[in-house]
């Protein structure tokens, strides 16, 4: 009988993914789901035929270049896979898998409450409440934007991008987008396209990031872009925290440039700016887009079904490269 594979995986997953795991692979796991250093996650690939990572473990060149021989592919339980330097992974004759597909409704409703939120300053209302600040009910108290009939900017209008659209059409809000390329009608289903996203800007009351970080994103919200808005605009951000520069939004925040903001994601995340907490026009989430059990399980099982079909010999069924 052959052997089963050897992995390393990073993290501790969820018992479904655990089981499926043990069930078929020779695995080294996390139990205590412990963060590695890069000198730990390396002495612990000795020998190890792939590793199912996640964004907790950057993968530059350097690191790349360090992976035991035996290493020959990289299964990332996640759908963005900045973290990986893929280019020298491919040099390296190592294959990348991520988890497209299953994860784009879960995030997509995270985008919506995180718009929601920020629309009716929803962290403020729930500080009032709970500090026992709430004495009587005021017309002009808690006041927060409108959002049915609203124009949404969406930046990255893939699979998440296009099911928030699907949401916010729940809502009447009119659809703006910019994308690397057009959507075809089916897809665009009555969106206006911009081909140049500071265009797009001043038509977005509420301007949503659903794309990847590359460095054309990277920072792409910083004051000169927030001062194309409208003012009163509400800004989400569920795709990766760096495409905001977080010194120009809170500067927005505060002014009143951008009326609200609701986030799930930051730059150096966990350690994000902590001027953020002091703001009551700030609806703030840690991370938790994908965080249900079906997604969870799902992006697990993709990543296995990329080991799967890579062991097999079959091609991935979602390859970075």
């Amino acid at each position: 009988m052959s052997r089963k594979p050897k992995l390393l995986v990073t993290r501790l997953t969820p018992p479904n993914v655990e089981a499926r795991i043990a069930r078929d692979y020779d695995a080294a796991v996390n139990p205590e789901d412990i963060i590695m250093t890069t000198e730990e996650l390396l002495e612990k690939a000795q020998g190890c035929d792939a590793i199912l990572c996640s964004p907790t473990e950057p993968m530059p060149a350097e690191v790349i270049e360090r992976l035991p021989s035996s290493v020959r592919m990289l299964a990332t339980f996640s759908v963005g896979y900045d973290q990986i330097d893929v280019p020298a992974a491919t040099a390296r004759g190592i294959k990348v898998g991520n988890t497209p597909g299953v994860l784009d409704d879960a995030t997509a409703d995270i985008a919506m409450l995180c718009l929601l939120g920020a629309a009716r300053m929803a962290h403020n209302a729930g500080t009032v409440l709970r500090t026992g600040a709430w004495q009587r009910w005021e017309p002009t108290g808690l006041l927060g934007v409108h959002v049915t009939g609203k124009r949404l900017g969406i930046i990255g209008m893939g699979r998440i991008g296009r099911a928030l659209a699907k949401r916010a059409r729940g809502f009447d809000m009119e659809i703006h987008y910019s994308n690397r390329s057009r959507l075809t009608p089916e897809l665009e289903a009555g969106a206006v396209y911009h081909q140049d996203p500071e265009e797009m800007l001043p038509q977005c009351d509420f301007l949503s990031f659903n794309c990847p970080l590359t460095e054309q994103t990277r920072h792409f919200l910083n004051r000169e872009r927030i001062a194309l808005l409208p003012d009163g605009a509400v800004v989400v951000n569920t795709a990766r925290g760096p495409v905001v520069e977080d010194a120009a939004l809170i500067e927005a925040l505060k002014s009143g440039k951008i009326a609200a903001a609701g986030l799930d994601v930051f730059e150096g995340e966990p350690a994000f700016d902590k001027a953020y907490l002091d703001l009551p026009n700030a609806f703030l989430l840690p991370h938790i887009g994908s965080a249900t059990v079906e997604t969870r399980d799902a992006m697990g099982f993709k990543c296995l079904d990329n080991l799967d079909a890579f062991f097999a010999g079959r091609p991935l069924p979602a390859p970075v490269n």
